[in-house]
């Protein structure tokens, strides 16, 4: 039996290849969205575009995954590791971690005391790079326990940052509200790209761009200034991209990175999970890093 297994839900965007080699177990993040089945489309975020050519207006129900969920996760892991570490999305913007941590206490206390669920305060690109960091540590030979305080420590050097192509799917979800939707399609108007991200786990404005001539541009400029500080520090700097559907400008996006700003590792290029999609809509690019 190896000694420990992690499990995260689907919000955090993980690579197939990622999951398969470190044998991470993914806990599937729920969405109703009749409306949106019938439609011809590769991925959902192509259904939503056909959603909109035709002017269909309609706006998918995401909900957390069941303890029963986590249960059957936590169980098969337990089958193959002596430990487990579970990381969810931020409890500010769901009830995934509540559901995490009442599949724990359903357990027997001599399996309870095997699981440690930690909430990463992040969602997207900013909670894979959790993953990420919980795996430099098991590689580093620390026990779960010691993960988990480290993965507490390591959420607010987390950032996550993104812009996206229209508010209203965000706004219909709940995640953002009223106000800040009509900042930002007035923003757009004038040819300003605002840049949303996570404070303290909830989804914000953090600032704006202008004259930047793509979103990839403007990720980059955003990245460069805002990891000033821990490049001239002399750290490694760990980047995460997740996208609606634009793989072509998250590539670019990631050879612009590597290219332009020493000492950055892109680690994932990954299409936005179907239930984050529902918030972000087609067309969204979102970064995560982390100094490491």
């Amino acid at each position: 039996m190896q000694k420990i297994g992690l499990v995260a839900d689907a919000v955090a965007d993980l690579s197939r290849e990622l999951t398969e080699k470190y044998q991470i177990e993914v806990v599937p993040v729920k969405m109703d969205w009749p409306e949106l089945e019938a439609l011809s489309g590769n991925n959902t975020f192509q259904k939503m575009r056909e959603m909109e050519k035709k002017g269909i207006t309609s706006f998918g129900k995401t909900s957390q995954p069941s303890p029963k969920d986590f249960l059957i996760a936590f169980k098969k892991q337990l089958g193959s590791f002596e430990k487990i570490v579970c990381i969810t999305v931020t409890s500010k913007l769901s009830g995934t971690y509540n559901s995490a941590v009442q599949a724990k206490s359903m357990l027997p206390n001599e399996e309870k005391e095997r699981i440690f669920v930690v909430d990463c305060l992040n969602a997207s690109a900013g909670e894979g790079l959790s993953t990420y960091k919980a795996l430099d540590l098991i590689e580093e030979g620390k026990n779960a326990e010691e993960i988990a305080k480290e993965l507490e420590k390591f959420v607010p050097q987390a950032h996550f940052i993104g812009m996206i192509s229209d508010p209203k799917w965000v706004e219909a979800a709940g995640r953002m509200t009223h106000t800040l939707a009509e900042w930002v399609r007035r923003a757009q108007k004038i040819g300003l790209r605002p840049l949303l991200g996570m404070k303290k786990g909830t989804l914000t404005s953090v600032g704006i761009k202008a004259g930047a001539k793509s979103i990839p541009a403007a990720l980059l400029d955003e990245l460069e200034k805002k990891t000033k500080k821990l490049r001239e520090q002399g750290k490694r700097i760990r980047v995460t991209i997740a996208h609606g559907d634009v793989e072509e400008q998250a590539q670019e996006l990631k050879t612009m990175i590597e290219t332009k700003i020493k000492g950055m590792e892109v680690v994932s290029v990954t299409i936005i999970d179907d239930v984050l999609s529902v918030i972000s809509g087609p067309d969204a690019i979102l970064v995560g890093w982390a100094g490491i």
